[in-house]
């Protein structure tokens, strides 16, 4: 079943003694417009959704009902946005780190570890960058349905504001 695949990092981790494992990902990495917005989620491993997985193999639907879900079971979280003149100032990853960072940062409670899809950050305690991470961490899909979700409201005001972009 795929739930037990995505939980093989956490489980490891809590083998070795790590308790609030937080995941990290983004969204807006790709499009021309927008920010690109960041979710860090600490879940509950006595309370698994079963159906959390890579926000992008979700339908829009399935994703805004897990968003309740995951922020109801989250221990933690945390979405930060970062703006286009930021992008445009510091570049696209430099933005997605500092999104990172300071969603990490501003979690509470302070996490013990970081499963970080795909990017790699100097974070204020160990992280474990994870390639395709959304897709094979529990944390770090409850993470990107956070920053997808929140991403796609952002974008829904957006296209109200300016209709002549076709947001």
């Amino acid at each position: 079943m795929k739930i037990f695949d995505l939980l093989k990092y956490e489980k490891e981790l809590f083998g070795k003694g790590y308790n609030r494992i937080c995941g990290i990902d983004e969204a807006g990495r790709g499009p021309l417009a927008g920010p690109v917005m960041v979710g860090a989620a600490i879940m509950d491993m006595d309370y698994i959704i079963p159906e959390v997985n890579d926000s992008k193999q979700l339908s829009e639907k399935t994703r805004e009902r897990l968003y309740d879900e995951v922020l109801a079971a989250a221990i933690g979280y945390k979405t930060v946005a970062v703006d286009c003149d930021v992008i445009d100032e510091i570049n696209i990853l430099n933005a997605t780190k500092k999104g990172m960072m300071q969603a990490a940062e501003g979690l509470f409670p302070f996490p013990d570890i970081l499963l970080v899809d795909a990017v790699k950050c100097d974070f204020f305690c160990p992280s474990i960058s994870i390639i395709h991470g959304d897709a094979l961490s529990y944390s770090i899909a409850a993470a990107s349905i956070l920053a997808k979700v929140e991403r796609d409201k952002l974008m829904v005001k957006y296209a109200e504001l300016y209709p002549e972009y076709g947001f």
